[in-house]
């Protein structure tokens, strides 16, 4: 498993040794939510901050990269960088340089502007398809210029490290390289869930669908105390448990999986809790219509109904089978939380991870979004995660590029 060969403290920026006056080429995850160009969720920003902080306070001249979106490996003013590198000033309480392309003239400009301690973001590097080439060559080239621009690197994106993109991998490969401290307390906060959890270890999964979470629901069926399931991907269970769950999102093609997984959870004495009533509705959350929730118990779900949330006394199950555990994994919400009848399973998991006596994680992504939209002190968690995908990839055991060539000889 990648983040097991090293101790992230030899791979962090102290590795360095002194920064003052030098180029450090920082690839952060400032991959935000905008909304006609208004950040609605600055959380990765924030989580940025403190490496960038670092590196201006030791004198270096900070250069950040990284990417919005996925526009298409060319300009796109919907995907621009320019209102993250003004939020990320404000955060920062110090100016910050803008670069309107990545690797051209405006780069190479702001970046020789640069003095002690000043920090500059490159535009979106997503900007150049050499980001995220699947062609050697065509991604080194890219990394060639990019690596012009800096004289160390120093990597805390940890929302990318599941990516061998330019920014990401090959640069690390042309430069002396180092973990920032987001990455490294990532990499240590996944290696306890893993390595000798405390127990009781509760997991909990949501989200949309089985699919994107059998590799962790494989990994940690072996690890894991319970396993409590919701969000849209409970209903191929439900399903495969030989109940209707009526126009509810369902995996056809999962339900043989999602037996087996059952079946090997009593095998190995894992309990697996599972709704025992869900919030429905006849349709969707969208436009005008005023959403008419009605709470049906999970085996009797009617066949115009969809389910949008786990029910009241499925949240108060799931709040007591988290209780008493002393290390807990959350990703996936319970239900469509940002409709406020649609969010109370999440709500409720949310709260009960705040009381939890021990370690609770939270993994990123809409998990990550939905502590912030529910209004809950994110210092309550142990740690909210700011990579969903990278975090299941290092929990489903698999070696994460932008992780492995920083621990390479």
């Amino acid at each position: 498993m990648s983040g097991t060969a090293h101790d992230t403290a030899s791979l962090g920026v102290a590795s360095l040794g002194d920064l003052a006056g030098k180029r450090v080429l920082v690839r952060s995850d400032l991959n935000v939510p905008l909304d006609a160009g208004t950040i609605t969720d600055d959380g990765r920003i924030r989580a940025s901050a403190p490496t960038i902080t670092q590196l201006a306070e030791a004198g270096a001249r900070v250069v950040v990269m990284a990417h919005l979106g996925r526009p298409d490996g060319a300009p796109d003013p919907a995907y621009s960088l320019a209102p993250v590198a003004e939020r990320l000033g404000e955060v920062l309480g110090r100016p910050v340089a803008f670069a309107t392309d990545t690797v051209g003239e405006s780069a190479q400009q702001t970046v020789d502007g640069l003095a002690d301690g000043d920090v500059a973001v490159l535009e979106n590097v997503r900007f150049n398809s050499g980001e995220t080439s699947k062609d050697d060559d065509v991604r080194g080239s890219f990394a060639d210029q990019l690596a012009q621009l800096g004289d160390v690197f120093v990597s805390d994106g940890f929302g990318v490290v599941h990516r061998k993109q330019a920014s990401v991998y090959d640069v690390a490969l042309r430069l002396p390289s180092a973990m920032g401290g987001l990455v490294a307390t990532e990499i240590d906060v996944l290696r306890r869930l893993t390595v000798d959890p405390e127990r009781p270890y509760v997991v909990v999964l949501g989200g949309s669908k089985v699919s994107d979470k059998l590799g962790v629901i494989d990994n940690l069926l072996d690890k894991a105390d319970k396993l409590l399931i919701g969000g849209g991907m409970v209903f191929t269970f439900l399903k495969a448990q030989g109940h209707e769950v009526g126009k509810s999102l369902l995996e056809d093609d999962q339900l043989d999986v999602c037996r087996s997984y059952l079946e090997q959870a009593t095998a190995k004495g894992v309990e697996i809790v599972l709704p025992t009533d869900i919030v429905v509705d006849t349709a969707f959350p969208s436009g005008d219509r005023q959403p008419e929730p009605k709470v049906v118990a999970a085996d009797a779900i009617p066949a115009d109904a969809l389910g949008l949330d786990i029910g009241p006394d499925s949240a108060r199950a799931f709040a007591a089978a988290l209780a008493d555990a002393r290390t807990v994994f959350w990703n996936g919400p319970m239900g469509v939380f940002e409709v406020d009848v649609f969010a109370d399973g999440t709500r409720a998991v949310a709260e009960a991870l705040t009381k939890i006596d021990g370690l609770s994680v939270v993994g990123g992504g809409d998990s990550a979004a939905a502590v912030r939209t529910l209004g809950f002190d994110e210092a309550a968690f142990g740690h909210i995660s700011t990579g969903g995908g990278a975090s299941l990839e290092y929990l489903e055991g698999k070696e994460l590029p932008g992780i492995a060539v920083l621990e390479r000889p």
